[in-house]
C-alpha cells in the first residue's frame, strides 16, 4: 500500500506540473490568439491520447450511448467552463486564476444539496461558509476597482461543479473513455463557431507559436492521464491535497513570466478555500461517504 501511496503521489505531482505547464501556454497564447482557438488546439491534443485509450472492439460502434441527453449537459458544461477558466487565464493574474479554481469542491457540495437531495451536516456547512469568504476576499466585490474579469473562475467552478455530478452519473453505466470523446468532439465543435470573431488562423503565425499551442494540448493531456493514475493508486484523500501546489507554480510563472505579484487578499482568499476544500473531504472520508473524485479535481 504503501508503494501505491508513492506512486499515486507521484502521478498526482506530474498531473499538478502538466496543467501548470497548460495554463502557462493558455495564458502566453490567448495575448496573441483567441480564447476558442486556443481550446480547439487544447481539444485536438487531448484527443490524440484518448484515442490509444478506446479498445478495439468499440470502433464499430464507438459513440453509442444509452444517455446522450447527460453527455450533452456534461459537454456544454465542461466547454463553457475551460472557455470561462482560459478567459479568466488570459484577464487575470496567474495566481488568482488558480486560487478561484480551488474552489470547485465547495460548489459541487453545494450542487449536490440541490440536485442529488445529499444531506450536508453542520460541519460540511460551516466549511462552505468559509470557503465562500475566502471567494469574497480574493475577488473584493466592495472595492471601487471591482474587476469584472473575477466572475469566470467562479462560473467556472459552477460549471465545472455540474460537470463532476454529470459524470458522476454517467459513470454508472458509461466508460470513462467515451464520456471524454463527446467532450472533446463537442468542445472541437463548439470552438469553431468561434471563428467568426476572429484571433483564427490556418497555421501558427510562427514556430514557437506552434510550440505553445501543442504545448496546451499536450500538458493538458498529460496532466489528465496523470489524474487518473494518481487516483487509480491512492485515496482520494491521501493524494488530493499535492493538488494545491499548482498555487506555487502559478505564483511562479506569474512572477517570473508576466511581473505579476498577488495582491495580499489573495493569498488569504487562497487558504481559507483550500481549507474549506480540505474540511469537506475531511469530513465525506470520516463518515465513510463515496469520495468522487471528479469533485475535487480540476479538469482542463
Amino acid at each position: 500500500m504503501e508503494n501505491n501511496i508513492k506512486v499515486g503521489a507521484f502521478f498526482m505531482l506530474v498531473s499538478v506540473t502538466g496543467f501548470a505547464l497548460m495554463d502557462l501556454a493558455v495564458k502566453w497564447t490567448t495575448e496573441d490568439y483567441s480564447i476558442g482557438y486556443v481550446v480547439f488546439w487544447r481539444m485536438i491534443g487531448g484527443l490524440i491520447p484518448l484515442v490509444f485509450t478506446i479498445p478495439r472492439d468499440r470502433w464499430a460502434h464507438l459513440l453509442t450511448t444509452s444517455k446522450p441527453g447527460l453527455h450533452f449537459i456534461r459537454s456544454l458544461a465542461g466547454t463553457i467552463a475551460l472557455f470561462c477558466v482560459y478567459a479568466s487565464l488570459h484577464f487575470l493574474p496567474l495566481a488568482t486564476t488558480v486560487s478561484l479554481t480551488f474552489a470547485s469542491p465547495i460548489f459541487s457540495t453545494l450542487l449536490s444539496i440541490f440536485i442529488l437531495g445529499e444531506i450536508v451536516g453542520s460541519r460540511r456547512w460551516t466549511a462552505i461558509a468559509i470557503g465562500f469568504i475566502g471567494v469574497l476576499v480574493i475577488v473584493n466585490p466592495t472595492s471601487s476597482g471591482f474587476n469584472f474579469y473575477m466572475i469566470l473562475p467562479i462560473l467556472f467552478c459552477i460549471f465545472f461543479s455540474i460537470v463532476a455530478i454529470s459524470i458522476r452519473k454517467l459513470s454508472e453505466t458509461e466508460p470513462t473513455y467515451l464520456i471524454a470523446l463527446y467532450f472533446t468532439i463537442f468542445g472541437i465543435i463548439a470552438s469553431l463557431f468561434t471563428i467568426p470573431f476572429g484571433g483564427w488562423y490556418w497555421w501558427p503565425v510562427s514556430l514557437f507559436d506552434f510550440g505553445m499551442l501543442a504545448l496546451v494540448g499536450i500538458s493538458g493531456g498529460i496532466g489528465n492521464l496523470a489524474l487518473t493514475q494518481a487516483y487509480k493508486n491512492a485515496e482520494v484523500s491521501i493524494v488530493t491535497p499535492l493538488k494545491y501546489l499548482s498555487l506555487i507554480y502559478g505564483i511562479i510563472f506569474g512572477y517570473f513570466i508576466w511581473n505579476e505579484i498577488p495582491a495580499w487578499n489573495t493569498y488569504i482568499g487562497a487558504f481559507f478555500i483550500i481549507v474549506s476544500s480540505l474540511t469537506i473531504l475531511r469530513r465525506e472520508k470520516i463518515l465513510k461517504k463515496e469520495i468522487v473524485p471528479d469533485k475535487y479535481i480540476i479538469r482542463r
